[in-house]
Formats: structure tokens, C-alpha cells, sequence
């Protein structure tokens, strides 16, 4: 037998119970020495009876036992009887008929009669609960794991599905991040999450938001149930979505928080074959306060927090860079100090930053000197602070996403490789640089919250052989696909902040159709793009400019226009002219209109935005009065959303503060 200490040693992390088993380690072998039991599980039963393993409703904790006395049988500590042995699968029982299809079910859920949910507490509702599941769920009708609830959905039409609770998974590394907890305060509160193992609205029904309504009303009741069955409230819900077969949609709509996806291997892979599909983990918090309930910071964990949280000049490079993954956890220590330094002196090169410090400036250049198949990348590099400006983006309840590009010009390196060409001047002589296309996030009063995305590219000319027009050639080899990475990057952000709504703000070289289209087909994220073409309308004689100067003025707003530097003309772009700083007084004109789709894409239907109008009416002597066209997804209703979206737009200039930083204040192009 092993010796106490020696059990102890093995055990990498002890829950109490296993603790208290070891400590009491002969009694319970003289247990296992008086009285013959059939199974493992008898055993446990008796050792939960001697020891008063109980749960908060009183129940033993068979599981927890069970695992305890299995572990110390292979630490070599005692000897168990053997498992029970099944003789076949377990089969739950059925109606032995299928369950009739619902009869003139509404198109939406306003309409339909009687809607309700039974929780299944009867012999004959579990029946039909099986049935439904058996015969129409992708993964049948179970078993269910653990403490479980199911539910009915019932209306006057007939049976509209159901849904059913059990276990958590025991270990789910996107949720374990997300809460913040340690393995102990996993173990000891795993319990209060719920699993959503089973939903189900059966496949002849097409009612437009009953997904979502059914999922509000179940977690309108499931703590009080589940409560009333086990003796205690859950506070987290977690499912999975298989994307592979449905979008998630309904979860999105009801406010559950993706938090991940699974490595697609499924409660029972111990050969780690991964032969299940990913899916994406979703969660629910039942209850509000969760994390302080857990003994966590209320901003613990991947939760909303504060804008200035953290960001102690002692604490914010940890904070923001801390745990990159770039292959070797020295690199990751070593980008933390560096950009703590840096920080400190944003404008000079780091050997002067490192003042003779020689590890300092030899760690800083091997860190930045990697092949390009190494960990570390521009992303690997700012996916912590995209996770804390995904956190801080969270505690908003609007958050603008204002997306910009710009040229990074290094000319004036010609021994560089890797650069593309950004551009042409009149002579012919060409620029060669980077291209950084950026999203901000900032709040709806201009405070920003942190970078969400940067994308930097060495653009190359087209081919002299490529004799394709531009319609013909995909907008995946378009330089504007850019706009499009940049608006289903804020798509796929929105989806772990079903609480905050988010606006793409965009200037003009955003003004093309199948952007518009992009968000036509997934409406999370609204856009909010100044015109630059003045177009074709449906069901208007005029085009668009034309059509909305003549709309009545709807009201008057004084903005501050900021300052606008001088900009040379580039190959295709304009010279724009430097512009000062001042207030203008602006009239506003809104109105509905239809896009016309382009020629090349004659075959999809026109796109319905609003469009407004901002027009300065009494410039200053000799200057240009300010005019601006800008169409927008969001609704525009009254005059005040008309101000409010004329307002969000003027925070675009906070991405060109951002770049003016990099290039004045950091100079990445020196």
C-alpha cells in the first residue's frame, strides 16, 4: 500500500473530498473490508453515507465519490469491486409513434396561440419529450449527463419542440478563460453551470423569432426550477452551436455571449481522435453578478470592463501584450518590457529607449527579426489587446468601429524587402511602402477604447498580362475587399457582446455596392459610409445627391470641424487641401432610398439605406462650405438620429489622430 504523503504527492489538486478520503484512508478500507458490495457504485453510497458527502439540496455526491475512490485505486490505495456491468444500451422510452406535426402555425411568433413551456415531470411528458428528440433532433434524444430539466414547447397549434438541461462540460478552455476561474474554483462551482444539450423546434415549423422567444422564456424559468428540483440556482447556461448545420442566429438574438469554439472533440475522446465537429460555445449569465459570487474581480476574467481599467502605467503593457502567443513564453516577457519602454519614449529608436542597456536592445531585435513562418506575427503580437478592447467594448452599450487605411511610405529604404508599391506621382516615379488598413474602437462620444484590427499589406500592381476589366475581377482581388475584412471582423466581435450595438463608421473609399451587400446579409453591424459616387436610384428620377437636396431641412447642428492636413495627389487619388480647424453650423436632410445595383451585379436586389445630407450654409469668406453625403443602415427616423448619426460620423477622425500618433509621434516611417 502507499504510504499517505505519497497519495498526497500524486494528487495534483485536491477537492475536499478527496482530501478528507485520504486523511481517513483505514477507515475507509475497513468500510471496504466489512460489507460486500455488488458495484462501485454501492461503494460510494456507503462512503457518502459515513461521511456525510452531500450537495446543497442534500443529495450524495455520487459522482464526486465515485471519482475520488477511482483515483485512489490507481494511486494503489485500495481495491474496488468491480464496475456493474450493463447488458446493453440504455434506451429511453417513446410514444412508439411519431409525435403529429403542429397544424397552421403562424409565419411569425406575435402570432402564434397559446405559447408556452411544460416542464417535464411525468412519465408520459418524458415519452413525448423522447419521441420528439429521437426522431427529430440531429443527436437524439440523449442520455442526458448530470442534474437535468426539460421542457415542452407547447402552444394551441400542436407540440413546437422542446429542450432540455444537463451537465456542463467539465473542462472547456474558451469558457474557463472567459470566467476567469482557477481549477480549484472550478471544481468547487462547477455546478451552478448548466448545460443546454438539447433544443429542438421541430422542422416543419417556420415561425419568424420563435427560436428566440422560446430560448427567453426558458431562462425566464430555469433558475426557479432548477432550484426547485436540486436545491440551488444556476448562474452560468453554456451550449454549442454546429455551424456546420445552423448559424446561431436565435442565440445571437437572445443575448448569449459567444465566447469560443471547441476543438471539436466531443465529453467522452480520452484517445483524443477529435472526430466531433467544432462548434461554437455560447453562454448565458443567469445571474448578473456572477464572477463576485465566484470570489472573482467583477471585471475578472473575458467580461466587460472599465475603458480605463488597468491601464496604471505600471500594469497596461502586462496588461495589453502580457500572454502573447509567440511560440516561446520569453518572447512574450520580452514584448511586455519592450513596450514598456517604448511607451515611455514613443518617438526615439529603441537602442537610444535602452540607453546602453545591451540584453535589452539584443532581446528587442531578436523579438522583431523572425522569418515570416514564425509565431511571431503582427496579430499574435496584438491579440491581447484586441481580447481587452473586445472587454472594454463590452461595457458600452454603443461602440463605434471606425475603419481607415493608410500608406506607410519607406521610400528611403532601398535595401528593404517586402514592400509593395503605394503609389505613383506625376513624373513616374514611384513610392514603396506598407499599406495599414485599422479599426478603432471608440465610444459614441469619440473616447477610444483600444484597436480591434490592423491589417498591413505590401500592395502589387496588376499584372501587365491581366487584361480583365474591373468587374470582372472578384472583390476578393480588389483592394477595397479590405472594407468587407473590416466589417465581418466587427460581425464576428458583435457576437461575443449581444448587449452593446455596433456601428462601422467608414469614409468614402468604403462607398462601393457589395459592402452595402455584405451587410445586407449579416445585419449585426450597421454602417454608418460617407458617399463618394453619386448613383442611380430605385423608383427616383433624380440620383442621389440631387434627390436629398431637395428634401426639406429637417434641422440645424453646430459641429467642430477638425483640422485636415495638406495630402499630395497619388496615382488615383485626389490632392486634397489643408483645411484648419473650426465650428460650422450644418443644415441636416435625411431621406429613405433604394441603391440600384450596378450592372455586374444586375441580378440582386436593391439595397434600402437612408441617406444624410449635412450642408454648411454660411461658410467663412474664402473658404469651401462643408458638404457632406452620408449613407448609413441605420434607421433615421426622426431628426434627433439624423444629429446623433451626424455626430458618430465626426468620431471617424479619430483614426487619423490614431495614424497621425503612428507616423508623427511614434514615426514608423522614420
Amino acid at each position: 500500500m502507499c504510504s499517505m504523503s505519497g497519495i498526497l504527492r500524486g494528487m495534483e489538486t485536491q477537492t475536499q473530498v478527496k482530501r478528507m478520503l485520504v486523511q481517513a484512508l483505514d477507515r475507509v478500507r475497513a468500510l471496504l473490508a466489512g460489507t460486500g458490495f455488488p458495484h462501485r457504485t454501492a461503494v460510494a453510497e456507503a462512503v457518502c453515507a459515513t461521511f456525510g458527502f452531500t450537495d446543497a439540496r442534500g443529495a450524495p455526491q455520487r459522482g464526486t465519490c465515485l471519482k475520488a475512490l477511482r483515483e485512489l485505486e490507481a494511486a494503489g490505495a485500495l481495491t474496488l469491486p468491480p464496475p456493474a456491468r450493463r447488458t446493453g444500451p440504455k434506451r429511453p422510452r417513446r410514444l412508439g409513434a411519431p409525435v403529429p406535426v403542429p397544424t397552421a402555425v403562424p409565419a411569425t411568433v406575435e402570432d402564434v396561440q397559446g405559447l408556452c413551456l411544460e416542464r417535464v415531470t411525468t412519465a408520459a411528458q418524458r415519452q413525448l419529450w423522447n419521441e420528439l428528440m429521437a426522431r427529430e433532433h440531429p443527436r437524439g434524444a440523449g442520455p442526458l449527463v448530470g442534474r437535468q430539466v426539460r421542457y415542452l414547447i407547447g402552444s394551441a397549434h400542436g407540440w413546437l419542440g422542446g429542450l432540455g438541461v444537463g451537465a456542463a462540460a467539465l473542462q472547456l478552455a474558451p469558457r474557463d478563460r472567459w470566467i476567469g476561474w482557477s481549477v480549484p474554483q472550478r471544481r468547487q462551482h462547477l455546478h451552478r453551470v448548466v448545460g443546454l444539450s438539447r433544443f429542438l423546434i421541430r422542422p416543419s415549423v417556420r415561425c419568424r423569432n420563435l427560436a428566440s422567444r422560446v430560448l427567453h422564456l426558458a431562462l425566464a424559468r430555469l433558475p426557479g426550477d432548477f432550484q426547485q428540483q436540486y436545491g440551488y440556482r444556476p448562474w452560468l447556461v453554456e451550449t454549442f452551436v454546429d455551424v456546420a448545420q445552423v448559424a446561431g442566429t436565435c442565440f445571437r438574438a437572445a443575448n448569449w455571449i459567444r465566447v469560443g469554439q471547441t476543438r471539436g472533440r466531443g465529453r467522452q475522446d480520452r484517445a483524443r481522435a477529435a472526430a466531433e465537429t467544432v462548434k461554437d460555445i455560447y453562454i448565458y449569465p443567469l445571474a448578473p453578478a456572477f464572477r463576485v459570487q465566484l470570489g472573482l474581480p467583477a471585471d475578472g476574467g473575458r467580461g466587460p470592463r472599465g475603458p480605463a481599467a488597468g491601464l496604471e502605467a505600471a500594469t497596461w503593457a502586462q496588461q495589453e501584450f502580457g500572454g502573447a502567443r509567440l511560440g516561446d513564453a520569453r518572447l512574450s516577457r520580452r514584448l511586455v518590457r519592450s513596450a514598456a519602454l517604448q511607451a515611455a519614449q514613443p518617438g526615439r529608436a529603441f537602442c537610444g529607449i535602452a540607453q546602453g542597456d545591451g540584453p535589452a536592445m539584443k532581446g528587442y531585435y531578436r523579438l522583431i527579426d523572425h522569418p515570416d513562418a514564425a509565431a511571431v506575427t503582427l496579430e499574435a503580437i496584438l491579440r491581447p489587446h484586441r481580447e481587452q478592447t473586445l472587454r472594454r467594448m463590452q461595457a458600452q452599450s454603443r461602440v463605434l468601429c471606425v475603419s481607415d487605411g493608410t500608406d506607410l511610405d519607406y521610400s528611403g529604404l532601398a535595401d528593404c524587402a517586402g514592400l509593395g508599391l503605394i503609389g505613383t506621382n506625376q513624373t513616374g516615379a514611384q513610392s514603396r511602402g506598407l499599406h495599414l488598413h485599422s479599426t478603432l474602437a471608440v465610444t459614441g462620444d469619440g473616447l477610444p477604447l483600444g484597436v480591434l484590427r490592423v491589417a498591413c499589406t505590401a500592395p502589387a500592381p496588376k499584372p501587365a498580362a491581366d487584361t480583365r476589366r474591373a468587374p470582372a475581377i472578384p472583390i476578393e482581388e480588389k483592394a477595397t475587399f479590405g472594407w468587407i475584412q473590416a466589417q465581418r471582423d466587427c460581425v464576428a466581435a458583435a457576437a461575443a457582446m449581444p448587449q452593446t450595438k455596433l456601428v462601422s463608421v467608414m469614409d468614402r473609399e468604403a462607398d462601393f455596392f457589395e459592402l452595402f451587400d455584405e451587410q445586407r446579409q449579416h445585419p449585426r453591424v450597421d454602417l454608418l459610409v460617407r458617399a463618394q459616387y453619386d448613383r442611380t436610384l430605385e423608383g427616383e428620377p433624380r440620383k442621389l445627391f440631387a434627390a436629398v437636396r431637395q428634401a426639406p431641412v429637417a434641422a440645424r447642428v453646430q459641429l467642430q470641424i477638425p483640422r485636415q492636413s495638406a495630402r499630395p495627389k497619388r496615382a488615383k487619388r485626389q490632392a486634397r487641401p489643408a483645411r484648419a480647424a473650426r465650428p460650422a453650423t450644418l443644415a441636416v436632410r435625411y431621406q429613405a432610398v433604394e441603391l440600384r445595383p450596378p450592372p455586374y451585379h444586375r441580378g440582386k436586389a436593391p439595397i434600402a439605406l437612408w441617406v444624410l445630407h449635412a450642408l454648411e450654409e454660411h461658410p467663412p469668406a474664402g473658404v469651401a462650405p462643408v458638404e457632406w453625403f452620408l449613407l448609413t443602415t441605420l434607421p433615421l427616423a426622426t431628426p434627433a438620429e439624423a444629429i446623433q448619426g451626424l455626430r458618430w460620423y465626426c468620431r471617424r477622425w479619430r483614426i487619423e489622430d490614431w495614424h497621425r500618433v503612428l507616423k508623427a509621434g511614434c514615426r514608423v516611417e522614420a
